[in-house]
């Protein structure tokens, strides 16, 4: 049985007013290979158009930790966001990252409310599982639930395609460099 995302309640998918997954599964990578991609967010926009501006709060950072407050823009939307599940990748062990991250003020019908959730494992035969999934709640989340094509699947495959690209030209750079 594969490794899922852990949900906290009011954003189970199904629940939720918008739901994306993706997945993809790829030869010749490991977690640790993708993982530092994914966990340094001043690294997203390198590989990932949708993705601008990271920054930290507090004086955290470079890399996503348990608890810490971030901010990014995606998708149009000015998100502050709190990480929720931090967990890098271990032998046997899956990587878990997970963040709620808000937009908007709370209350008001722009109001968007998001967990974004990660799962990155090792499997068989030198494979790498990267799974992403988010859902949403408020107004706009309900209007990218309808609109076609899917803002939030297609974007969140770029996203994986950026991950999986930069990580092999990460790969194929240490290699050369032997």
């Amino acid at each position: 049985m594969a490794n899922e995302i852990f949900w906290p309640p009011g954003y189970i998918p199904g629940f939720a007013d918008n739901f994306a997954s993706n997945e993809m599964i790829v030869a010749g990578l490991t977690t640790t290979e993708i993982w530092p991609l994914l966990s340094h967010p001043a690294k997203w926009p390198t590989y990932y158009a949708n993705s601008a501006n990271p920054r930290f709060y507090d004086d955290k950072g470079p890399e996503l930790a348990q608890g810490v407050r971030f901010y990014f823009e995606t998708f149009g939307f000015p998100v502050e966001a709190e990480v929720t599940e931090y967990v890098p990748p271990a032998s046997g062990q899956p990587g878990r990252v997970a963040w709620h991250g808000w937009a908007g003020e709370e209350g008001s019908a722009e109001r968007l409310d998001v967990h974004h959730a990660w799962l990155i494992e090792d499997l068989p035969e030198g494979r790498v599982r990267i799974l992403t999934q988010e859902t949403q709640n408020g107004e706009p989340a309900k209007t990218l639930a309808t609109t076609r094509p899917n803002p939030m699947i297609n974007g969140h495959q770029e996203w994986l395609d950026g991950l999986v690209s930069a990580a092999r030209s990460s790969t194929v750079t240490k290699s050369s460099k032997l």
